[in-house]
Formats: C-alpha cells, sequence, structure tokens
C-alpha cells in the first residue's frame, strides 16, 4: 500500500493521478489478496461519477486526506468480508 501511495504521489504512471494531477487519497479499502483488491478496483472504475463519490462520502463526507491514517497494522486488522453499501 504504501509504495503504491508513492506512486501515485510522485507520478511514476501516467494513468489518473498523473493525468488530472491529485494529490489526496480520500477513499481506500483494505483486501488479503491482490485478486480481490483487482476486480474490487475494476469494478469501481466502471461505476458512474456520482456513484464513486456517494461511496466515498460514506465514510468521508469531508474528503480529507486519509494518507496518514494507512499504517501496516491497520491494514493487517481490516480484513474486507463485504464491501460498504452505496
Amino acid at each position: 500500500m504504501h509504495s503504491r501511495l508513492y506512486e501515485h504521489r510522485i507520478k511514476i504512471n501516467r494513468g489518473f493521478s498523473a493525468r488530472y494531477n491529485t494529490t489526496k487519497l480520500v477513499y481506500y479499502e483494505c483486501f488479503m489478496d491482490r485478486e480481490t483488491a483487482f476486480e474490487r478496483e475494476a469494478q469501481i472504475k466502471s461505476w458512474s461519477r456520482e456513484k464513486k463519490q456517494r461511496l466515498i462520502e460514506s465514510i468521508n463526507p469531508n474528503w480529507m486526506d486519509l494518507t496518514d491514517e494507512i499504517h501496516d497494522d491497520r491494514i493487517e486488522n481490516y480484513p474486507r468480508e463485504s464491501f460498504p453499501p452505496v
């Protein structure tokens, strides 16, 4: 997770973060395996902008930067059994 945040911050890849100059982490989910995480990412990417905004606001209504909240112990203790409702 830390390496992904770093890559997004310095815009290593020419993806969304580089294209739109995003600097804040406003939503994240933790998974025990990469396959499930990639499936969830694909699911969210297919959603409308409005649905994505509702998802973000369901846990972060003020769109605060959550980067400082990311810690390895939090990730280990936060298995995602099911996805949050939107």
